[in-house]
């Protein structure tokens, strides 16, 4: 057995930008030999994997799934839309998904999971779908939601398949009343997150970092108004109500009938099914939020790959 020394595994890492366990496995397998190292990881897809990873990947699907009283949602991220309509994308994240309903919100346990099919866990079949694929992908997210009782109900916008897509939402209604009553109104209210957007589900849920940049530009339209300092403070407090009422789902106006508010279409629900309803959360996961992503130019990425 040939000796594999550190520097030829960082000769070899340098090279392929592979993992340093990968690159000390590929030249035990070929007895030392760089060249055949080279295309070992290759062959493996290992090499490729990792020359990918400086890449934004800033598109791809959010999946939504749902297990009686339990939800969740997840991102896996592409760098072009291209590979969200590519099947075996599709699949994996369909099944990423539905194992994300044993983890919850913990990715470094969804990604350490066997994945179905003896193909490693969804970590090795991710690396190898980005070999296979030819794109950086990357598992961003995942958000759960669950009630003791009632309804978890899920809604996709812009699906390209079932239960995945570019907006992924769940709600959860809690109640001892039927499902056939809850699973409309849910179902709705999915509808309207997707659309209306909301930040919170009620003012206590607002991040008061955005309370108080909202209390700013208040206090900055009302500064030229030339009111007194009461009425001008009468000014800031609205204009933060009024914030509050529009961001928090409670509050804002039902895209459904546009003209009740959400927490007074699931007080009529509640009256007429007599037993209560209580609206006890949602998630709405939007594919890219929060990624930046990266300007291409083009005649630099060809000079760079000319070496000019």
């Amino acid at each position: 057995m040939a000796d594999i020394t550190a520097a030829m595994v960082k000769d070899l890492r340098d090279k392929t930008g592979a993992g340093m366990m990968d690159c000390k496995k590929a030249l035990a397998e070929t007895a030392g030999d760089m060249e055949a190292a080279v295309d070992w990881l290759r062959a493996k897809g290992l090499a490729s994997a990792a020359k990918k990873a400086g890449r934004t990947a800033a598109e791809g699907l959010v999946g939504v799934a749902v297990a009686g009283t339990r939800g969740v949602a997840v991102e896996v991220n592409s760098e072009t839309d291209f590979v969200a309509k590519n099947e075996t994308f599709q699949s994996f994240v369909t099944t990423v998904t539905a194992l994300a309903l044993e983890t919850g919100a913990d990715i470094a346990a969804l990604a350490a999971l066997p994945f179905p099919g003896g193909e490693g866990t969804v970590a090795d079949k991710l690396t190898t779908n980005i070999a296979t694929i030819g794109e950086q992908q990357s598992l961003r997210r995942t958000q759960t939601l669950a009630v003791s009782e009632g309804v978890i109900a899920s809604y996709v916008h812009n699906a390209v398949a079932s239960g995945i897509g570019r907006i992924g939402v769940l709600v959860g209604l809690e109640s001892a009343a039927p499902a056939d009553v809850l699973e409309p109104l849910a179902k709705q209210i999915a509808m309207h997150v997707a659309a209306a957007s909301p930040l919170a589900l009620d003012e206590a849920g607002l991040d008061p970092t955005l309370i108080e940049r909202e209390r700013a530009i208040a206090r900055e339209k009302a500064a030229g108004s030339g009111k007194p300092a009461e009425i001008i403070e009468k000014m800031i407090e609205g204009g933060v109500r009024k914030f509050a009422q529009e961001s928090t789902l409670m509050h804002q106006v039902f895209v459904i009938d546009g003209k009740t508010k959400v927490g007074d279409v699931v007080a009529a629900a509640a009256k007429a099914a007599g037993t209560p309803i209580t609206l006890k959360g949602f998630v709405r996961m939007q594919l890219g939020e929060g990624i930046e992503k990266q300007a291409s130019d083009f005649a630099a990425e060809v000079a760079a790959a000319a070496g000019l």
